[in-house]
C-alpha cells in the first residue's frame, strides 16, 4: 500500500476529525507543541493516518528513542511520532498496515460504524493496590480495567505496603507488575520513609526504577522535608508529584466545606487546606528549579496559583480527575461513592478547573482511580473510605462532557489523555500501543461491567457517548469487545 504525503493546506479541505486536530499542531510556540512541523500522509481516499510531531523529555530521550530521535539543543528536547487514525463508515476485514508501522494490524472494521483508533492512552495516577492491599485491587485487575479503559500505560502509586521508599521495598511491586501487568505500568517512588513526612526515602536507590517520586495520599507537612526533598529530585532528573494537603486546615472533614456540608451537617474540607500547599510547593519549586507536578487539583485558587507560575517560567505542571469537570457538590447524595480526596468542590470551582484545561493551565487528565472493597465503600459520605474507581469511565466521560459539547475538541483531548502525560514524565510511545472506540455508541455506566475489582463510581448509570471495542499493546490485543 502506498503512502502519499500531502500538505497541511490540502489536507484541511478534507474537514471531519482532523479539521479539529490541525489548529493544534499550527499553534507554534504553544506548550506542549512548540515551533512544530506536521507530516501528513493518506492512504488511497477515506483511509487516512496522522503523523504529528511531538516533543519529549530531553532526559528520557535516549532510552525511549534511540538513535531515531532529533535534538534540539535550544529547545532541549527530542523528537518523535504519534499516530491517529479515523475510518468511516466502511468494511474492512485483514486491512494491511503501513509500511512503516503495525497500528491498525488487529483491526477489523464493521460496516456502518465508525470507529477511531487513538494512542493508547497513559494515566499517572493511578492505585493498583499491589502489594499490600490485593482484596481492593490487583495488578492484574488493575491494568485489564486500564485496558478496558483504552490505557497502554499507567503510573502506579506508593501508598502500598510495603511503601516503595527502598529498593528493596519496591522489589515486590516490581514483581508483581513483571508477573501480571496488562500495559505498561511505571511505579512511583515514595518521597518520604514509609509515606510519614519525617525523613527522606533512598530517592539515589530509587531512581533508575521509579518515574517519578510521590507520597501520595499524604501531603508533605514540613517545609523543609519537601525543600530537601526537591533538592534531591532535581539532582537526580526526577519529578515530585505533589499531593497538596495542609493537614491542620482539614478538620476532619471529608466533603467539601461548602453549601452541601453545611445543609446536611457534615464536617467539611476547605479549599485552603489544598491550595495552601499548592502555593508553598511552587515557591519552592521556583528555588530549586526541581520539576514539580501537582496531583489532582480541585480548587479555583489552585488553578490561578498554576497558571500564575507557569507565566513566571516555573517547571510545574498538573493534573485534574474526570469527576471534578463533570460534578460538584451540588451532585452529592449520601453515598459512599461520593467521597474522594480531594472532595468535590463547588461549581465556580468547576468551573474554573474546565477554564483551565481550555487554556492549557491544565496539563492532563488523570483519573486516580482508587478502588476499596464494597464493604469499605458502603458506609455513606460520613464513613466510607475516600476514592472512587475511573480507568473504565474516564474517556467517555470527558469526549461526552467537553468534547461533544463542544468545550474543547476531541484533539485536545487525546492531548491531555495521551500526550501530554507522556511527554512530562518521558514515558515512551510505540506505534503498537493503540485503542479503538465506537464514538457514536451510547449506554449508561454500570458498574458490573467494569473489570476492575472496585465498583464505587459517581457516574453509576450516566449515559455516557464511546465505547472501548479494543486496546493493543506489544503487537497483541490486551483489551478485545466480545460481540
Amino acid at each position: 500500500m502506498m503512502l502519499m504525503q500531502m500538505s497541511k493546506t490540502d489536507f484541511s479541505r478534507r474537514g471531519g476529525f482532523f479539521g479539529a486536530v490541525l489548529p493544534l499542531i499550527s499553534k507554534k510556540g504553544q506548550n506542549p507543541i512548540d515551533n512544530a512541523e506536521s507530516i501528513w500522509y493518506t492512504v488511497l481516499s477515506d483511509k487516512t493516518i496522522f503523523k504529528p510531531v511531538r516533543r519529549y523529555r530531553q532526559d528520557h530521550a535516549a532510552q525511549t528513542f534511540g538513535s531515531g530521535a532529533s535534538f534540539s539543543p535550544r529547545r532541549g528536547v527530542f523528537w518523535c511520532t504519534m499516530d491517529i487514525a479515523i475510518f468511516r463508515h466502511e468494511k474492512y476485514s485483514d486491512f494491511t498496515p503501513a509500511p512503516d508501522g503495525e497500528l491498525l494490524k488487529f483491526i477489523r472494521f464493521i460496516d456502518g460504524h465508525e470507529y477511531i483508533v487513538f494512542p493508547g492512552f497513559c494515566d499517572v495516577h493511578v492505585h493498583l493496590r499491589e502489594p499490600g492491599f490485593s482484596y481492593k485491587e490487583t495488578i492484574k485487575s488493575g491494568t485489564l480495567a486500564a485496558a478496558h479503559g483504552g490505557f497502554t500505560a499507567v503510573c502506579a502509586m506508593p501508598n502500598l505496603s510495603p511503601v516503595p521508599d527502598s529498593a528493596e521495598n519496591l522489589a515486590p511491586e516490581l514483581s508483581a507488575i513483571r508477573r501480571d501487568a496488562a500495559v505498561s505500568v511505571y511505579p512511583y517512588g515514595s518521597i518520604t520513609v514509609g509515606e510519614r513526612g519525617d525523613a527522606l526515602s533512598d530517592m539515589d536507590a530509587l531512581a533508575p526504577d521509579v518515574v517519578a517520586f510521590s507520597d501520595d495520599g499524604h501531603g508533605v507537612q514540613s517545609g523543609e522535608i519537601m525543600l530537601a526533598a526537591m533538592e534531591k529530585a532535581a539532582g537526580l532528573h526526577k519529578i515530585i508529584a505533589a499531593h497538596c494537603e495542609v493537614n491542620s486546615l482539614l478538620h476532619g472533614g471529608y466533603i467539601h466545606d461548602g453549601e452541601y456540608a453545611r445543609a446536611h451537617g457534615h464536617r467539611g474540607i476547605s479549599s485552603e487546606s489544598e491550595w495552601r500547599e499548592v502555593e508553598r510547593d511552587i515557591a519552592l519549586s521556583e528555588r530549586t528549579g526541581c520539576a514539580l507536578h501537582i496531583c489532582h487539583i480541585s480548587t479555583k485558587e489552585s488553578t490561578s496559583l498554576i497558571r500564575e507560575a507557569k507565566r513566571r517560567g516555573v517547571d510545574v505542571t498538573c493534573e485534574t480527575a474526570p469527576h471534578y469537570l463533570l460534578l460538584d457538590e451540588g451532585d452529592l447524595f449520601e453515598d459512599g461513592r461520593f467521597r474522594m480526596n480531594p472532595p468535590l468542590r463547588s461549581r465556580e470551582d468547576r468551573e474554573a478547573l474546565i477554564a483551565g484545561v481550555v487554556d492549557g493551565t491544565i496539563d492532563m487528565i488523570a483519573t486516580d482511580h482508587a478502588p476499596h472493597s464494597a464493604d469499605e465503600k458502603s458506609r455513606g459520605l460520613s464513613g466510607s473510605a475516600f476514592g472512587v474507581v475511573g480507568l473504565e469511565t474516564s474517556f467517555a466521560a470527558c469526549y461526552t462532557a467537553l468534547v461533544k459539547t463542544g468545550v474543547i475538541t476531541l484533539a485536545r483531548l487525546v492531548e491531555l489523555m495521551a500526550v501530554s502525560p507522556r511527554i512530562r514524565f518521558g514515558i515512551p510511545y510505540c506505534p503498537d500501543e493503540y485503542t479503538a472506540f465506537d464514538l457514536s455508541d451510547e449506554r449508561a455506566v454500570d458498574e458490573r461491567e467494569f473489570l476492575s475489582l472496585g465498583r464505587s463510581t459517581p457516574f453509576s448509570g450516566r449515559r455516557f457517548f464511546g465505547r472501548c471495542v479494543l486496546t493493543a499493546r506489544g503487537g497483541r490485543a490486551v483489551y478485545k469487545e466480545i460481540t
